[in-house]
């Protein structure tokens, strides 16, 4: 698998949770809302170098926190940091970024509701949309709480059980988890963002539409190698690439000072 992470900066946009529910449930997109600047993203998967096992996840840490030490080696600049609600990821950014805002990503949050939504209504009814409108704007405005008092009622409401029980119970522990992190209502007045939209599409561009085509297999190396280049590619950074590569293949093969000589 391959871990996908992104780093970029953007300019303040508060909003409320009307605006947010416009965006999400009614498909209104904003208006004025600042676009993400100088982007970089890397797709990084699990090594095997030396004889030792480099694990995927710590080494994308490690790449997006020397980016963010050169973009801002002061540390003035405030850190937002959104993810899913991977446990491993997020023990992972307290130990490379303590001091960023951490944030669980709307649209993870949003799945939730929708699965549970559905365990009660048929998809796409005017009685599941009300049910997640309502209780997104309940995340929205900060009542957590209020949404896990309903989830564990419905439980019992609806005696439901199997597979819709589980997949009420499987929200309710998933909130319960990343509470602390869905703090929406500081975020929208803030003007933080609350989605990760940059790494999500990056997922599909610089991963799934190469490396998931119909019959392809992959070997860690090469499969690190094509994606490698293909971020590269994306961030902007090809021409700056191939001189380098020219240059240090050049002193490789033929000497440091090859590259001066003139031919005859």
């Amino acid at each position: 698998m391959a871990y996908v992470g992104a780093i970029y900066s953007q300019a303040r946009f508060p909003r409320t949770a009307d605006d947010v529910i416009d965006e999400v449930c009614r498909r209104r997109r904003a208006k004025d809302r600042p676009p993400p600047q100088h982007k970089h993203v890397w797709a990084q998967m699990t090594r095997i170098a030396e004889g030792k096992v480099w694990l995927a996840a710590p080494l994308l840490f490690l790449s997006m926190m020397m980016e963010c030490h050169l973009r801002n080696p002061a540390g003035k600049k405030l850190l937002i940091c959104i993810m899913d609600g991977e446990r491993q990821l997020w023990k992972l950014a307290k130990d490379w970024f303590p001091r960023a805002v951490g944030i669980l990503d709307l649209f993870h949050a949003l799945k939730r509701l929708r699965d549970v939504a559905h365990c009660l209504y048929a998809q796409e009814s005017p009685e599941a949309e009300e049910f997640v409108s309502h209780h997104l704007r309940m995340l929205l405005e900060g009542k957590v709480r209020y949404v896990l008092r309903n989830f564990h009622s419905l439980v019992k409401k609806h005696h439901l059980k199997g597979e819709k029980k589980t997949t009420v119970q499987s929200a309710i522990t998933y909130y319960e988890k990343n509470q602390e992190h869905m703090r929406y209502d500081e975020y929208l007045a803030a003007g933080y963002p609350i989605a990760s939209g940059v790494a999500e599409g990056a997922c599909k561009h610089l991963v799934k539409d190469r490396m998931e085509r119909a019959g392809m297999r992959w070997e860690l190396e090469g499969a690190q190698a094509m994606l490698s280049l293909r971020a590269v590619h994306i961030n902007g950074l090809w021409d700056q690439f191939i001189a380098y590569r020219i240059a240090t293949q050049q002193s490789r093969l033929y000497g440091k000072d090859t590259q001066h000589a003139t031919a005859t």
